[in-house]
């Protein structure tokens, strides 16, 4: 099925497309299944998508932002970081080309097609204003057409990442972008050391810049099978249907790849081959040079990296004292973390999970969250403390027949109209003005009033008022799983009349 006609009448519009699907398994314990590394603040008081949106400056403005994530993550804790931006929700995880292939479709399919910026929303980087010079770059080059990728320069020889070879350029060559001869997969550290020392090998930052319809025309060209996931997709536009209907109904059918081995790798291994077989031009690929203090925080030793150091060398953040301790990380919050002669050794405390790691060693943590996922443990999903769009909640204690939970329930936020078919649920509330709906009554308590909700009783809590809510609740009953939630009426958008299926839906 042929795509929409396009117009370029204005070549030099922009959209940014902002992958947020990860799961940053690596700086656990603060990055959890529910509250991925992208929506956590490691380096500000800005999480790190919202650092990668203020990065943009004046070059995209905030209606030019798309947001590509799972839907899970939308309906749970992160929402409350994705509201003011465009949504994209993947049903299932299927990498990165999937994901930009939906995201130029949507991007294409009123007509128009715009100059399509995509950057992953979980790295750093510390000189914005070269970032900023360099996407001008980029932004022309694509302007004529390339595919581009922005490739870092590298400082040591690393093995985590991996890298971009440019192609030969002569002396007269003055233009910034460079072509690209091929993508190599991350390396040993002998195969790293040469990168390094013959030069021209750069880190593949996973940054792009493209037009959107380029970049389906490659995905036409060179992987047939995503090609036809987008073409069924079409046709549901075609017949009426949503877009976010029939990625919901065809994304799954498309293949798990990125968008470097599905796409970008064929174009430098073979373009000269593939434009014979085809028997059409397929996309240049040029690659922007660029020393921009980038790091994709993959790991605590990233984080200890990028963060300020005292004259130990110590990275100390929350409630810490320290003596006698060199090059040591620590993160907490309001508990007290005293350390005592230790050297190299990060230590992230939450108020469910410790991690103790040396320095160096801290990749490895990976294996701990796999550990946790195979046991089903809590801790790899959930904090205790869980953010939702009218405020957060928290997890006391816990006992066979018995739940308490803190509540807290800023202004104007209201809770789902919701029932429960097997716990009933007392209320306290100890600050604010809280608005209850329980059955046919809706009522007002203050401070020191309760209020008793029995089983499948429908019910809300509100806050009307300017300052914030908090209930104490004591969930009694045989069984207190979160699946025992069925939703009537939601202010943010949820699904309704139906029960939830896990945490990440509850309240």
């Amino acid at each position: 099925m042929a795509p929409t006609t396009l117009s370029k009448s204005d070549d030099k519009k922009i959209h940014a497309v902002i992958l947020a699907g990860g799961n940053g398994t690596r700086l656990w314990p603060i990055s959890r299944g529910s509250l991925p590394k992208q929506f956590v603040s490691l380096f500000s008081d800005r999480t790190l998508l919202e650092e990668t949106v203020s990065r943009l400056g004046t070059i995209v403005g905030g209606n030019d932002i798309t947001i590509v994530t799972s839907a899970t993550a939308a309906a749970g804790e992160s929402m409350m970081h994705l509201a003011p931006y465009q949504l994209l929700l993947e049903p299932c995880s299927r990498n990165t080309a999937p994901a930009i292939a939906i995201a130029a479709l949507k991007l294409t399919q009123h007509g128009e097609d715009p100059l399509m910026l995509v950057l992953p929303s979980d790295h750093m980087i510390q000189d914005v204003t070269g970032f900023q010079r360099d996407l001008q770059l980029a932004l022309d080059e694509a302007v004529n057409g390339h595919l581009v990728t922005f490739g870092i320069s590298p400082t040591r020889p690393e093995t985590g990442y991996g890298y971009v070879q440019a192609g030969a350029t002569t002396a007269n060559d003055l233009q910034a972008a460079l072509p690209v001869a091929s993508f190599r997969e991350k390396p040993d550290l002998e195969t790293a050391r040469r990168f390094l020392a013959d030069g021209g090998y750069y880190w593949n930052s996973g940054m792009f810049v493209w037009r959107a319809s380029e970049i389906l025309r490659a995905i036409d060209l060179l992987l047939p099978e995503l090609a036809l996931t987008v073409d069924l997709i079409r046709k549901e536009l075609a017949m009426g249907h949503t877009l976010e209907a029939a990625i919901r109904t065809h994304f799954a059918s498309a293949p798990s790849i990125s968008i470097d081995h599905g796409v970008l790798e064929k174009i430098t291994s073979s373009s000269a081959s593939v434009a014979a077989a085809i028997g059409t031009k397929i996309p240049t690929l040029v690659l922007i040079p660029t020393n921009i203090g980038w790091s994709d925080v993959g790991s605590w030793d990233a984080v200890r990296d990028l963060s300020p150091k005292d004259a130990d060398g110590n990275t100390l953040r929350g409630n810490v004292v320290v003596h006698d301790s060199h090059n040591i990380q620590i993160q907490g919050g309001r508990r007290l973390i005293a350390a005592v002669g230790l050297t190299d050794i990060t230590i992230i405390d939450t108020p469910d999970a410790l991690l103790v790691a040396k320095n160096g060693e801290t990749q490895a943590v990976r294996y701990i969250v796999t550990e946790l996922q195979n046991r089903n443990s809590p801790e790899h999903l959930e904090h205790i403390t869980v953010q939702r769009p009218w405020g957060s909640f928290t997890v006391l204690e816990e006992l066979p027949g018995s739940k308490i939970k803190r509540i807290d329930v800023k202004p104007g936020g209201r809770l789902s109209l919701q029932s429960h078919n097997q716990r009933s649920e007392h209320w306290v509330v100890v600050s604010g003005i809280a608005t209850v709906t329980c059955g046919d009554r809706v009522y007002e308590l203050t401070a020191n009033q309760s209020t008793f909700i029995p089983v499948g009783a429908k019910h809300r809590l509100e806050n009307l008022g300017s300052s914030a809510v908090s209930v104490i609740e004591v969930q009694l009953g045989k069984y207190l799983g979160e699946d025992d939630i069925t939703r009537y009426d939601d202010h943010y958008g949820r699904a309704v009349e139906s029960p939830t299926d896990s945490l990440t839906l509850e309240q």
